[in-house]
């Protein structure tokens, strides 16, 4: 079985965060949900979440995708070193990085899109060494994605990458897509 973590914070995008979080869970995907400063977050629409881990008890090893939602407060993230370099590791060990709104940003920032297409919330391009205008951008393990409108595509997306095709299709059929 396949293991993610979603990386929730003080601001989080909640339509991003839950869309992710229900469609990998059908997908059966393994994925904890992991608050960068403690178990228990508040949404940019103050809608308030208890989390699995915390981030700083997790083991990066033990994961096979990182998932960051957009939101208020992705500046933040970049903050912590751990989660620069956790980043990078995961990336370089070819696992799967993805990260949707304004989050593409913090991937950015860990130098992991200097080669790579990337999608991030329109009007912030410039945060993008090579930004496109694709809703949803696949560049080998890196999955980017512009914002609450296509948190479905997105989730998706990880999904095929993750566990295949074939679910998907499972999926689109069950929630009626």
């Amino acid at each position: 079985m396949k293991k993610a973590m979603i990386l929730m914070y003080d601001g989080f995008e909640e339509i991003e965060a839950t869309t992710i979080i229900d469609v990998l869970r059908r997908a059966g995907v393994s994925l904890d949900t992991v608050g960068i400063t403690g178990i228990q977050v508040a949404g940019a629409h103050n809608i308030r979440m208890m989390l699995d881990k915390k981030f700083m008890d997790v083991n990066p090893d033990q994961y096979d995708a990182l998932i960051i939602p957009g939101g208020h407060g992705t500046d933040n993230l970049t903050r912590s070193a751990k989660l620069m370099e956790t980043i990078s590791k995961m990336y370089n060990s070819n696992k799967l990085v993805a990260a949707i709104c304004a989050a593409p940003s913090v991937l950015a920032k860990a130098g992991i899109l200097d080669d790579k297409k990337a999608t991030i919330y329109p009007g912030m391009e410039r945060e993008l060494p090579y930004p496109r205008d694709e809703r949803v951008v696949k560049d080998e393990n890196v999955i980017t994605s512009q914002g609450p409108g296509t948190s479905m595509e997105f989730a998706l997306a990880i999904v095929r990458a993750l566990v295949g095709a074939d679910v998907v299709v499972r999926l689109k059929e069950d929630m009626v897509l």
